[in-house]
């Protein structure tokens, strides 16, 4: 199988916009073209939005979504009915994804996924897709981001181990020990074996953790 964890490390933009040597603001014209950033493929798409329902709260919440990119995962949480923040460092990262929730509950602001620059708000669900494992203090952000939500909010971490010569990640074993000190209860929801969230049969860890405050 191909080593993928070159594109899995495309999903990080927490830390600067030239992360890992890579300018992120000249990555955001292609950075859709991946099935599970863009969505563009209906089931791909639908997929996703059926996940995310099952995570997020059933009545209209307010979503911080960071390390958003171009917001494919924000405008599903706005059409679902929720009020969504997304944080990114890259600005052209930022301004597809405000083009892209034009006229929905949506708004994108330029900043640092482990530190996001949103004041003295709180909110009911930190979602965080492919960012906690690149970042140098996973546990640090973990605390900060369990300090933004209100009273019975949580936590939705999509993570994995990529590619096979060179794998990259965080394991779901070693995100849930680092949760321990900021979760009240913790559930693993394995993604591997759902392709069509991937657009293609995946065969490397692939996770979310849902974590309640």
């Amino acid at each position: 199988m191909t080593d993928h964890s070159a594109d899995r490390g495309a999903d990080h933009k927490g830390g600067p916009a030239s992360a890992g040597g890579v300018d992120w603001d000249a990555r955001a014209a292609t950075f859709d073209d991946e099935p599970d950033h863009g969505l563009r493929d209906p089931g791909v798409r639908d997929a996703w939005a059926r996940r995310l329902r099952s995570w997020l709260p059933g009545a209209p919440g307010d979503i911080l979504d960071l390390g958003c990119g171009t917001g494919s995962l924000s405008l599903l949480a706005a059409e679902q009915g929720h009020r969504v923040t997304g944080v990114d460092l890259s600005p052209a990262m930022v301004e597809l994804a405000r083009a892209k929730s034009a006229g929905r509950d949506a708004v994108f602001v330029v900043g640092d996924a482990a530190a996001p620059p949103v004041g003295q708000r709180r909110f009911d669900v930190v979602l965080v897709r492919h960012v906690l494992w690149a970042l140098p203090d996973p546990g640090g952000a973990l605390r900060h981001w369990r300090g933004l939500l209100r009273p019975g909010g949580r936590l939705v971490l999509v993570e994995g181990v990529w590619g096979t010569v060179t794998p990259v990640g965080v394991a779901a074993g070693r995100l849930c020990e680092l949760l321990g000190p900021v979760a009240g209860s913790v559930r693993v929801e394995r993604l591997s074996g759902d392709a069509a969230l991937w657009g293609r049969a995946v065969d490397d860890e692939r996770y979310a953790v849902v974590a309640q405050a």
